[in-house]
């Protein structure tokens, strides 16, 4: 299978070169210095399912590769609508391009971009980054992607194609990665995002990590409030649930390490562009249009938006 990874940092790093060490044609796009250190040296991840280092063709100009079967769509947010631009040209003709991007308005920015039927919405659960360029450092997680094929939230979804059957199967084959094909791609997108806007929000807020966040009454009560305001939304825009998102997220974080942060946490400190419109500003705006109050998550929305704005500039 002919892959690309259309922003290959730490999460499209680590499943570009898991792919690749299975035998498949993969391609990376990136930028800046860690572009530099690709085309160098090549990607070397550090796992705890095992380094290892394959060389990849790398560049920052999609039109440079030949169409491919799945391009993995691993930008940031604010990202999106200038890379959703390269697609059309960078995908084959049956191809189809699989978001597992932050957020819940990615997908109708690709669906724009080269149609619905070309649109896989995605997840994917990993703790992996950056550690230096040309250097993934991949410390936990399951490492699993779960995506369906995207579509109107009134309509039934599409059959399952060939390609999602055929990437699914190098998914599961590829080393120290795996994946599961769903049927309910909203509830599963909007399912995540009332993790990360609770996990995101209250450890970028605080500037502490999630084991202080949940040893403060306060602030675990808060880290609830903000789930149960998405979850809102979600209902309110026709998403339906066959589970509890707010009661699995609390009892999954309660496990959870007491060092966590979040993305958000470390581009506000580390003086990077932040992804708050597409978090907490995205939900603010939804619940707008859906006549949801959100008071818990507008509340961070304003407190992380001069930093953002800071960090922006």
């Amino acid at each position: 299978m002919r892959i690309a990874i259309y922003g290959a940092g730490g999460v499209g790093g680590y499943y570009g070169g898991r792919l690749a060490q299975d035998g498949h044609d993969v391609e990376l796009i990136a930028r800046g210095q860690h572009l530099d250190a690709l085309k160098e040296d090549g990607l070397t991840v550090e796992s705890v399912e095992g380094d290892f280092h394959v060389d990849l063709p790398a560049t920052d100009d999609p039109s440079e590769i030949d169409p491919v079967d799945v391009v993995v769509f691993c930008v940031k947010s604010f990202d999106t609508a200038d890379a959703a631009a390269d697609l059309d040209g960078l995908l084959a003709d049956d191809g189809a391009v699989l978001s597992v991007q932050n957020g819940v308005d990615n997908e109708p920015v690709l669906v724009d971009a080269v149609g619905s039927e070309r649109v896989w919405g995605g997840v994917t659960y990993i703790f992996s980054t950056i550690k230096e360029p040309g250097v993934v450092e991949h410390t936990g997680g399951p490492a699993h992607i779960l995506y369906g094929q995207y579509h109107d939230i009134d309509e039934e979804p599409p059959e399952r194609s060939a390609l999602a059957d055929a990437f699914l199967d190098a998914c599961e084959e590829a080393t120290g990665m795996s994946a599961k094909y769903t049927e309910n791609v909203h509830a599963t997108l909007w399912d995540k995002f009332a993790l990360i806007c609770a996990q995101a929000g209250l450890t970028a807020a605080t500037r502490q990590p999630l084991g202080r966040v949940r040893a403060n009454d306060e602030s675990w009560s808060l880290y609830r409030q903000v789930m149960e305001e998405v979850v809102a939304v979600a209902h309110a825009k026709g998403v339906r649930f066959d589970w509890d998102p707010v009661g699995k997220w609390l009892d999954a974080m309660q496990e959870g390490s007491d060092d966590q942060y979040s993305s958000l946490h470390y581009d506000l400190t580390h003086g990077k562009r932040m992804e708050l419109d597409a978090l907490h500003g995205s939900v603010v705006a939804h619940g707008r249009d859906a006549g949801v109050p959100v008071p818990a998550t507008r509340a961070i929305n304003a407190v992380l938006a001069p930093q953002a704005d800071a960090n922006a500039e």
